[in-house]
């Protein structure tokens, strides 16, 4: 298994530098200016891929749910049609695409049915993402495979079982796994963040950390015990419309994010002692100099 996997021309795994991606999901609510604000402020804090999410939905919701009613921003819909409205047609994705090219920022999406691989080819997408909800789809998991890309592997609300079965039908060669928790927002006592070092000792691929809690400090952590790559959903407004906006994470936020994980990377060292020339004059000023015998 590889230690690394280059994704977009970018080596991600032990060794390398943080991989920081920002999650837009679905926090854009189908709305093209707001996607595209999303993607700048991910540029600006310095992530370096941006990843979104493509449903089917006539796919993907299941069919007792697909008449329910909810309330929406837009008024009163089913189910089925607030799926269809915060989708992002394939123009959409083409300005996404555009912009993102224009902004030097990968991009790439989570697709939670095979109808959705197939449209996200359209657009030549550096790796895939395969929700933690999808772990179990094997049918979806041997598409995912067939395109040939770099695959991250989502891990929330799955049994180590169901992890390694998932891993069977994937080339090992290509995966990333995540450490993660499905639960929006997740309280600190169920982040785990010692599987980090236990599916990277496993299953001998890069691993990271997919954040759903609150606050920074818990994703800084998971970096400093191993996690190559990290993301956090993004949001403009955390009270804003929708699901995942509550466990997101605002513009200020994302800056502070990217900069202490830079930080951290520059306070781990390589554990090899050394005196270092800035303590030199302490050290002559304070060590008692040995006398002669």
């Amino acid at each position: 298994m590889s230690q690394t996997v280059s994704i977009g021309g970018r080596d991600v795994g032990a060794g390398r530098p943080t991989w920081v991606i920002a999650e837009i999901g679905i926090n854009h609510n189908g709305d093209i200016e707001i996607a595209k604000q999303l993607v700048d402020v991910a540029v600006r804090a310095g992530c370096e891929a941006v990843k979104f999410q493509k449903r089917t939905p006539e796919l993907c919701v299941p069919p007792e749910q697909r008449d329910l009613v909810r309330d929406t921003p837009w008024g009163p819909m089913t189910y089925l049609a607030y799926r269809e409205r915060i989708e992002l047609d394939e123009a959409a994705y083409r300005e996404i695409d555009r912009h993102c090219r224009e902004r030097g920022v990968a991009w790439f999406a989570s697709c939670w049915d095979e109808a959705s691989v197939d449209f996200m080819e359209r657009f030549d997408p550096v790796c895939y993402k395969v929700a933690s909800a999808s772990v179990t789809d094997v049918p979806l998991l041997t598409r995912f495979a067939a395109t040939g890309r770099p695959l991250i592997l989502s891990t929330g609300m799955s049994s180590i079982e169901e992890v390694r079965a998932a891993v069977g039908h994937l080339d090992r060669d290509r995966l990333l796994i995540a450490h993660t928790t499905s639960t929006y927002p997740c309280k600190p006592e169920e982040l785990n963040l010692r599987m980090v070092a236990s599916l990277r000792e496993e299953f001998g691929c890069p691993v990271g950390y997919s954040g759903h809690e609150v606050g920074l400090q818990t994703t800084v952590a998971a970096v400093a015990l191993g996690a190559c790559f990290v993301e956090r959903h993004i949001t403009l407004d955390r009270a804003m419309w929708g699901s995942d906006q509550a466990a997101s994470i605002e513009p200020g936020g994302v800056v502070r994010l990217v900069r202490d994980i830079r930080v951290l990377e520059a306070a781990m060292g390589d554990g090899v002692k050394r005196v270092y020339d800035s303590e030199l004059p302490s050290r002559a000023r304070l060590r008692r100099q040995p006398t002669g015998g």
